[in-house]
């Protein structure tokens, strides 16, 4: 049975409503940025609902053009158009009695959606270039990372379908506001990756820890791992250090102590100065005159500021 760490109290308040809603058939709508870690979460609540034993079947609206994605969702028969030499079901289906997880749902085309609020309402389709009504029985788990009453509102996202998906929605939180879920996440794709890669890292060290408390992840959870698995990689001992984590995370958490301490007056004229050269191009004599100093003066901060 799939779990999900849930540390934080606004991941435990999402991993609450999704067990209370995996008990049910409801459709439900699951958002957040990407790779917050929506795909899990509808695993979670397939894993735990009395579906667990059938199957769980996902489809990406985003990555296959219309005409085929249609040809996926509702299968198709033999001759339907050029290619199809035999009959094929789809995901619909395949997920019968099952899941059916419909992976960035505003992708999917006018006429999609149309065919697929059929599907919601009449629980039956039929494939294309068929005439044979199928019935199918299979609970619809929506992602999204696009904001669907906007969508609505736009015109882009039928409100009728947004409103049969949105039975039960769950919002799972970026990892920015999960810092109390970021120690057990990031151990458990050690454990996971140095079995895949066979590494003899076990941990990471406080230091690295340290560092990854204090990133931003805007790619989130899929950040972590990648940023993990690569550290499990490259480490040459049994423990991640701060050096194997990138060059670009370490300047990123440098740059956030910097601005969150405050600056010395030293650091403000520096800075000051800077700013007031790049935005005369370089031209000394109207940086002087814009800083109220004379020329000279301003060479000699600058050779000050080179020194120190």
């Amino acid at each position: 049975m799939i779990e999900i760490v849930a540390q934080s109290e606004l991941m435990a308040e999402a991993v609450r409503l999704a067990k209370r809603v995996a008990a049910t058939d409801a459709n439900v709508l699951v958002t957040g940025e990407s790779g917050v870690g929506k795909d899990a979460l509808a695993m979670f609540i397939h894993s735990h609902s009395r579906r667990a034993a059938q199957a769980f079947v996902k489809i990406d609206c985003a990555t296959l053009p219309s005409d085929l994605l249609e040809a996926e969702l509702f299968g198709y028969e033999r001759g339907a158009f050029t290619g199809a030499a035999e009959a094929k079901p789809g995901r619909l289906e395949a997920a019968h009695h099952g899941s059916l997880v419909l992976d960035e749902i505003a992708y999917l085309s006018t006429d999609s959606q149309a065919k697929l609020l059929r599907v919601i309402e009449r629980r039956e389709f039929e494939r294309l270039g068929g005439r044979r009504t199928i019935k199918v029985d299979a609970r619809l788990i929506a992602l999204t990372n696009v904001n669907l009453e906007e969508a609505v509102r736009r015109r882009d996202f039928r409100e009728d379908l947004y409103y049969r998906l949105n039975v039960v929605q769950i919002q799972v939180p970026p990892l920015r506001q999960r810092a109390a879920d970021l120690p057990k996440l990031a151990q458990s794709f050690v454990t996971s990756y140095a079995a895949k890669h066979g590494r003899p890292v076990g941990s990471i060290a406080s230091s690295a820890l340290s560092q990854l408390k204090e990133y931003d992840f805007p790619g989130n959870v899929r950040e972590l791992a990648n940023l993990i698995e690569r550290a499990v990689i490259v480490s040459s001992g049994k423990r991640i250090e701060s050096e194997d984590l990138p060059d670009s995370l370490r300047a990123a958490v440098q740059l956030h102590r910097r601005r969150k301490r405050p600056q010395s007056l030293a650091e403000v004229e520096a800075e000051y100065v800077a700013d007031t050269l790049v935005a005369t191009n370089g031209n000394k004599t109207e940086a002087a005159r814009i800083l109220g100093i004379s020329r000279k003066n301003l060479y000699e901060r600058l050779a000050r500021l080179e020194k120190g």
